[in-house]
């Protein structure tokens, strides 16, 4: 019997975001909006979403002992995280630089601060939590040793869940421990390099599955996405809507396929219900603001 349904290992940053009429180019200033300050981070954001949707949800990170820090507390506890595993101290907290234009489309850069302090030796001291968890998700916003080390101290009978972003190029322990690996099109053409240079989407998921991945998972935004394992591939239709702000919206998608995952369903089951968490997000501003209930995602 495991405790947890998903333990999110990641990132916790605070999201500082501006409406922008267009994004600036190289050298020029453009004025926005009112500056919103939301709690974010690829790892708290998925925690938060994996949470309203009704999985048991730890989350392990590192803030700092500031303001920031408590705002992303608080929003872990508000939503029923478990927060045992949150580390504060050692650095700022994390922050994202968001822009957002009015189609929806937001741009960031990313301060990791406490994130990058977020060890290998911090994995080791909460293995408790990792055995207690059916499933384990992790991204690229803390330091990619943290994440080979959490590949090594996976219990048996778990599943990982990665979703590789920021991309880099990942060592074959990791992504043989994938199931499955979860990419858009810009993280599958860094991770693939010159191989992607040619093909279709269906074509990348093939390279990708070939490079050791149990499974693969390929996003493409308003066309669906494309789930890949030895199987073969298959099409997710994606869920029209229209968007507000689609920050969070990959983090929701991918927490809502690892709970699914965890409960039983298909990896195509898991991504269908995932594109309709996603696309619930958009709809609304903000991230973790953003994340719909299973309530939410089942009303017509």
């Amino acid at each position: 019997m495991y405790d947890y349904d998903l333990l999110v290992v990641g990132s916790a940053n605070a999201d500082l975001v501006i409406d922008v009429e267009r994004r600036p180019g190289a050298g020029e200033t453009v004025l926005g909006g009112d500056l919103a300050v939301h709690p974010g981070g690829k790892g708290a954001n998925q925690a938060v979403a994996a949470a309203r949707l009704g999985a048991r949800t730890a989350l392990l990170a590192r803030v700092g002992d500031d303001a920031h820090g408590r705002l992303l507390l608080d929003s872990q506890r508000a939503a029923g995280v478990d927060t045992v595993g949150v580390l504060a101290g050692g650095a700022p907290t994390g922050v994202a630089l968001i822009t957002v234009d009015p189609s929806g489309d937001n741009s960031i850069v990313v301060s990791p601060g406490a994130n990058g302090r977020l060890t290998p030796a911090d994995v080791r001291a909460a293995s408790g939590l990792l055995q207690a968890s059916r499933v384990v998700s992790a991204q690229l916003e803390i330091p990619l040793e943290t994440v080979v080390e959490v590949v090594r101290n996976l219990p048996a009978g778990s599943r990982f869940v990665l979703n590789p972003s920021p991309p880099r190029p990942l060592p074959p322990e990791v992504l043989a421990a994938c199931d499955p690996l979860i990419v858009n099109e810009h993280e599958a053409r860094v991770i693939l390099g010159d191989t992607s240079a040619e093909g279709r989407p269906a074509d990348w998921a093939r390279l990708l599955l070939a490079k050791g991945p149990r499974s693969v998972v390929v996003t493409l935004g308003a066309e669906g996405a494309l789930v890949a394992s030895a199987e073969g591939v298959t099409p997710v239709a994606s869920v029209k809507v229209d968007a507000v702000d689609t920050t969070g919206a990959g983090d929701a998608f991918t927490a809502a396929l690892a709970w699914r995952l965890g409960s039983g369903a298909s990896l195509a089951q898991a991504a269908a219900y995932a594109a309709r968490v996603g696309a619930a997000a958009v709809t609304k501003r903000g991230a973790q603001e953003s994340f719909p209930t299973a309530e939410e995602v089942e009303a017509p």
